[in-house]
């Protein structure tokens, strides 16, 4: 019997510890992505997962899906899940620039 003890109490703190350590931050990082997506409004200019830059026609939230406008006349349709964030140029040109930076002094 108490080795049963030891074992079911090593088995839940591995348990516990893959939840804290692999779960839980991805369940976290989850919501923060569905927040953003679900403040996206018609007009919106966005960011794909795939680096594409549209702006929002129309939203579909029971079929999951977006009409993005990619250039005048070429609309295509999205999955939301594939909608990453609002366009906003400067902070992606920040980003750029951080990371040629820090290529350069590698």
């Amino acid at each position: 019997m108490p080795e049963f003890v030891l074992v079911f109490v090593i088995l839940s703190l591995v348990l516990g510890s893959y939840w804290a350590l692999v779960v839980f931050p991805r369940q976290r990082a989850f919501r923060h992505k569905q927040k953003i997506v679900r403040a996206l409004h018609v007009g919106d200019e966005i960011v794909t997962y795939g680096g594409i830059v549209g702006q929002i026609v129309d939203i579909d939230a029971d079929s999951g899906t977006a009409q993005v406008t990619i250039a005048e006349g070429v609309t295509i349709k999205l999955l939301t899940a594939a909608l990453q964030q609002a366009y906003d140029a400067e902070e992606i040109a920040r980003n750029a620039t951080i990371g040629a930076e820090q290529r350069a002094s590698e």
